[in-house]
């Protein structure tokens, strides 16, 4: 779990009360906390859309959609119950700040669905936390009970005739089910394999009902967006790109950690002056900028913003925020390993190019990585990702086909020394003890 850091490039604005014991229902209220939902319900919906559109906020999870612009898909009128859902399946490898949020300032999460609730018309909230963060649940569960006894949540809250509930619920530990779909597929109680779409849940969700589905980053950022206004929020960051990111540096860094960022904030500069540059004084290898789903870039393509469009025009992703820092001493054929063995593992088996490609680019690299391939299983690898990329059910199959082919791009003649320097080799290790127990 990565320490509280800091660095002065940081603008603190969701993280700004991490450290202060605002777990505390009490101490999150003299910071402001249920400020900003007493506000909402006092200007109504249509001045929280209004708000939320103003801060140029877009969906921290990986997306990148425009928050309000979602909130506003939802109908008017429904036959059928709205609800909002917090995604807190944090799942993506070197991903690390959703838990920071629940850990230090849980009531931020439950402020936010409120809002969002507040703007779509809905009475019931749900968080979904991620199966392994179950020590957090207990957090989550005290937090919401405390904002019950104070009357925060349940019927006339605030002692304004308003209703709302929020449930916690955690999943069984699947990365699939961070899929929007997949999500409430297994809040319903099914198995989690994700939704052929349309229809979107803002209008076909949850239960059947409207449903506005957000990451918790993206939730609890509603309630300081509304404090201090949606365009002084976007001017915090980069244009199309409001307001600041919780970035997780972790890998061969000097000082790992949560940093909150200003988007369009360089990725270089995050390496090299926020963490601290690469540790041991090694050089720059590689980067991995938003999670093990996003492309890798080199060490002469860093010098870019952190921000949606520009990480897209660098042909990667912002993803989820978690930066992943390679150094020279990282050999890409094992890496590459590594990541495709999560996500053929993860696959959920839905549908064929996901499952069948997973498993055949995982057997391929595991042959050339114990030293039995040659060069045709690079084009292979290639080829197989390539198949892969656009036609799944969900973005699985292409959080596992985008790397690969960037790996096999930019580091293809690693792939090609590798094999020629381990011809009729024997494993050194298994593949098993390679990428953990699955």
């Amino acid at each position: 779990m990565p320490s509280l850091v800091s660095h002065p490039d940081e603008v603190k604005v969701v993280s700004r009360r991490f450290g202060l014991g605002a777990t505390d229902i009490d101490k999150y209220v003299e910071l402001d906390g249920y400020k900003a939902v007493q506000q909402a319900i006092a200007k109504g919906p249509e001045w929280i859309i209004s708000e939320m559109k103003a801060s140029g906020l877009r969906g921290r999870g990986g997306a990148g959609f425009p928050t309000g612009m979602k909130w506003s898909f939802v109908p008017k009128q429904s036959e059928k119950p709205k609800y909002v859902l917090v995604n807190g399946d944090e799942s993506e490898p070197g991903t690390c700040k959703d838990h920071v949020l629940f850990l230090h300032d849980p009531h931020s999460v439950i402020e936010g669905t409120m809002i969002a609730g507040l703007a779509i018309g809905s009475k019931l909230g749900f968080i979904y936390l991620r199966g392994e963060y179950r020590y957090l649940l207990k957090i989550v569960e005290k937090a919401v009970a405390d904002a019950y006894a104070k009357g925060f949540l349940g019927k006339n809250i605030f002692g304004t005739g308003v209703d709302f509930d929020i449930l916690t619920q955690t999943g069984a530990g699947a990365y699939e089910v961070g899929e929007e779909s997949a999500l409430m597929e297994s809040l319903e109680g099914k198995r989690g394999v994700p939704r052929i779409k349309p229809p979107f849940p803002a209008v076909v969700g949850l239960y059947g009902g409207p449903t506005v589905i957000n990451n918790a980053e993206t939730i609890a950022n509603a309630p300081h967006i509304l404090l201090m206004g949606g365009e002084a929020y976007a001017r915090l960051g980069s244009e199309r790109n409001g307001g600041t990111r919780l970035f997780g540096i972790s890998g061969h860094v000097e000082r790992p950690g949560v940093y909150e960022l200003p988007m369009g904030y360089n990725l270089k500069r995050a390496i090299y002056e926020v963490a601290g540059g690469i540790k041991d004084g090694k050089k720059l290898k590689a980067v991995v900028p938003g999670g093990s789903s996003c492309p890798v870039m080199t060490a002469d393509e860093i010098d870019v913003g952190l921000d949606f469009d520009q990480m897209g025009k660098a042909g990667t992703m912002l993803g989820s925020g978690g930066i992943v820092v390679l150094d020279e001493t990282v050999s890409i054929v094992e890496f590459a390993l590594r990541t495709i063995a999560f996500y053929q593992h993860e696959s959920c088996g839905w549908c064929i190019p996901c499952r069948e490609g997973t498993d055949w680019i995982k057997k391929t690299l595991t042959r050339v990585y114990n030293g039995g391939g040659n060069k045709k299983d690079v084009d292979n690898v290639q080829y197989l990702a390539e198949n892969m990329l656009g036609r799944t059910f969900c973005p699985l199959g292409d959080a596992a086909a985008m790397p690969t082919i960037a790996f096999v791009k930019k580091f293809r003649k690693e792939f090609e020394d590798y094999i020629e320097g381990h011809k009729a080799g024997t494993p050194i290790i298994t593949v098993e003890q390679l990428v953990g127990a699955h």
